[in-house]
């Protein structure tokens, strides 16, 4: 069985949490408690193969100050990043997230390629609402070279699916690439990581 370790991350009522559990239970919900973290973890079968899927989807992230992200780094083989199309703030987080990323690609921490990152642009339902237009979110995606779609958690189940599984797939296509999906010194981090990042675990 392949596992996969996915961090759904931005900025406050972005719908991280929403799209993460509409993935997973096809349920909708719309609010959620900011300040708990958890890691969600669902077994599924991908193109005929067995994954061990954990989504990691952190308490609402600060939108001030300076990024870190040093854990989901070595923690993550993908990233969702989630802003709201009628919130200009969280467009600017969520280009902050990309820019960390990034720039972890170009110093030390080379783990991450391209094709593992995914830009979401939520609540397409709110259209008449929008600040973030189509295209902003199509460039800044394409200047971060990553991937990129608008959708509604609340409405578009069946886009919210489609943009996991192609995010999975890349995911299991770097694998093949790399081999060896981490270096044998990074089991002690992984479980640094694990401690860190288990303190509530959900089956789905």
């Amino acid at each position: 069985m392949t596992e996969v370790k996915l961090a759904v991350l931005g900025g406050s009522g972005a719908g991280k949490s929403a799209l993460a559990v509409r993935f997973l239970t096809r349920r909708f919900i719309g609010e959620y408690a900011s300040n708990a973290e958890c890691i969600y973890t669902k077994h599924l079968c991908l193109d005929g193969r067995q994954i061990h899927l954990e989504i990691y989807d952190p308490c609402s992230q600060p939108q001030r100050g300076k990024l870190s992200l040093t854990d989901e780094l070595h923690w993550a083989d993908g990233f969702i990043i989630v802003y709201d199309i009628s919130d200009r703030a969280s467009f600017a987080f969520a280009k902050a997230l990309l820019y960390r990323i990034r720039e972890s690609h170009i110093g030390a921490c080379k783990k991450m390629v391209e094709s593992s990152v995914f830009l979401v642009g939520n609540k397409q339902d709110l259209c008449h609402m929008r600040e973030v237009g189509w295209d902003e979110g199509q460039k800044l995606a394409m200047d971060n070279k990553c991937q990129f779609c608008e959708l509604s958690a609340a409405e578009h189940y069946q886009e919210v699916v489609a943009m996991f599984m192609k995010v999975l797939r890349n995911i299991t296509s770097n694998f093949k690439v790399k081999e060896k999906r981490r270096p044998s010194g990074s089991k002690s981090m992984a479980k640094l990581i694990n401690n860190v990042f288990g303190k509530r675990r959900k089956s789905v």
